[in-house]
């Protein structure tokens, strides 16, 4: 025994026969052998292409990420090769994320997710009493105190009903923390599914990243998947402003949905016209079932904000025709035009009364992604349900506890969104100066964004009453048109292809937000600093400038 242990210690174990009577070398021999016929044949095919996966993925579009952002992505890693160009970065106004434009975080909001990251720092000075609270109240809903625990799938407790008494408090009509639904932000859908649910991903060549094996499928998506049903004219549309947010058109299509479009007046500021409803959903009527209504209020890409009469006759619209409404509201805080003022549909809604209020089915969304928090990366965010039958309100929970839960930092982090500090709190002096300086930059530069747009022949702006974007209307001549059509590029795709090449601000073309036929526009991002911005339109203005005379 001992011999033959030291025998396998050194590899020299004495050769032993296979089942058929073969050795093992010679089984070994013969292995290779057929693995080297088999690698001289041409390479297995694939299980996964574009013809066997999934047609509702192949149809998904997003623009905010699309061709022109990888672009921009193929042109920085040219400049930190040395490659020359005419600019020397890549100003990437595509997104609306905050902090990578410069914004600095709301210095409460860090302390208390420090403090719940960190719990040993709750000994420390450093911190304020108030922050402290916070970090305490959530940890000891989370099991074990930590962050790293899962929470239920609706939520952390706690934080729901801060989230209720934040609607509360808003709206002055009560909100009931069972009707809330702590998410993974507002606007996460599961576009990235496959086959089957695939986690929400981001990819560095072949490695993916992403928030967790048990994905959040996004609150508008959970929605959304009870709603579809049917077939053929019995299909479930969905109605969406245009221009819209390209997530809604994404997972309308990986859905199978139908898309139903409602256009926006761009010559009355963008505003929502009821009787364009109501065509739309005639003409919808012939080729599927119409269920869902979404508004985005302050609009994205399009920054109107939706006055009390425009919301109340929505509503009105959508409770005679039957219609499950969904109200984006992650933009808030993000009001700048004076003569404006958010109203959120729930507030309306109970508003109008009984009638309304009891029948109503809306789910409304709120984020810690946009406002003036800018926290994008948490990846918070909650959606209210009212007016869901029992039944299905038990459908949408177990839809939910396949997810696991969302992020608990997230949740962490729309907790201190509805519970910031308040009068006599050691923060609050802080957090308010701090929110308005935020909130007053972003206006200022939404009147210069404006301002300056308007003064350039060939581009028309309307204001910017609220969001954090510009969706200007660009003149693109006939031959620009043509040169385009031989690209295979629509002509505003072309525009932002060249402007992206020649000045290396990256911006977004209104093709992949939807227009009316025959207008062009792209989206651009007023989040960078003023100086910045400023530079942003001075390029943006001569190049249009070139642009036209070139192609005139």
């Amino acid at each position: 025994m001992q011999r033959a242990a030291v025998l396998v210690r050194r590899g020299s174990c004495p050769r032993a026969s296979g089942p058929w009577g073969r050795s093992h070398s010679s089984a070994a021999a013969e292995a290779s052998a057929a693995l080297k016929v088999r690698s001289e044949r041409s390479p297995r095919d694939r299980i996964l292409t574009l013809e066997s996966m999934n047609p509702q993925v192949k149809a998904v579009e997003y623009a905010v990420r699309g061709p022109i952002v990888l672009k921009a992505g193929e042109i920085e890693m040219e400049l930190q090769r040395g490659i020359k160009k005419p600019f020397t970065e890549v100003i990437r106004a595509n997104i609306g994320d905050a902090h990578a434009m410069g914004q600095q975080p709301i210095t409460f909001l860090r302390q208390v997710m420090a403090l719940c990251t960190y719990p040993d720092l709750l000994s420390s000075p450093s911190f304020p009493e108030d922050a402290k609270k916070r970090a305490r109240r959530i940890l000891q809903a989370c099991g074990g105190n930590s962050l790293g625990s899962y929470s239920a799938s609706q939520g952390v407790n706690c934080i729901r009903e801060d989230v209720a008494a934040f609607i509360t408090r808003r709206d002055g009509v009560p909100a009931d923390p069972d009707n809330i639904y702590l998410t993974t932000g507002a606007s996460d859908g599961s576009c990235f599914e496959v086959a089957c649910e695939f986690p929400r991903a981001f990819q560095i060549d072949n490695a993916l990243i992403s928030t967790g094996a048990h994905e959040e499928i996004g609150p508008k998506t959970t929605i959304l998947k009870l709603l579809v049903s049917g077939g053929g004219k019995s299909r479930t549309g969905v109605m969406i402003p245009i221009p819209q947010y390209p997530l809604y058109s994404a997972v309308i299509s990986e859905l199978d949905a139908v898309q139903v479009n409602y256009y926006l007046d761009e010559e009355n500021c963008w505003a929502l016209n009821v009787e364009e409803l109501r065509r739309a959903l005639r003409q919808a009527k012939d080729h599927c079932d119409p269920k869902v209504l979404c508004i985005i209020n302050p609009g994205n890409p399009t920054g109107q904000v939706q006055s009390r009469k425009c919301i109340e006759d929505v509503i009105h619209f959508a409770w005679e025709e039957k219609l499950f409404l969904l109200a984006d509201e992650v933009y808030q805080d993000n009001v700048y035009s004076p003569d404006c003022r958010f109203h959120s549909f729930k507030k309306v809604l109970y508003q109008m009364g009984q009638e309304y209020s009891g029948n109503v089915e809306l789910a409304s969304f709120h984020s810690t992604s946009k406002g003036y928090m800018g926290e994008c990366g948490y990846r918070g965010g909650y959606m209210e349900v009212i007016n869901l039958h029992p039944e299905i309100k038990g459908q949408l929970v177990k839809l939910l506890s396949v997810r696991l839960c969302p992020p608990v930092s997230g949740q962490a982090a729309m907790d201190i969104v509805v519970n910031p500090p308040v009068p006599g709190e050691e923060s609050f002096e802080q957090f308010s100066r701090e929110k308005e300086f935020v909130l007053g930059n972003l206006a200022k530069k939404a009147k210069l964004t404006e301002d300056l747009f308007n003064q350039v022949p060939g581009i028309q702006c309307n204001p910017l009453q609220g969001a954090m974007y510009a969706f200007p209307r660009i003149l693109i001549p006939a031959k620009a048109v043509e040169a385009a059509q031989s690209h295979k590029m629509a002509p505003d795709m072309f525009y932002c292809m060249k402007l992206l090449e020649e000045t290396g601000i990256c911006v977004v073309p209104g093709s992949g937000f939807g227009q009316r036929e025959g207008t062009h526009h792209f989206r651009m991002t007023i989040l960078p600093p003023v100086e910045k911005l400023k530079t942003v339109l001075h390029k943006v203005k001569d190049f249009h400038l070139k642009f036209l005379e070139k192609y005139s």
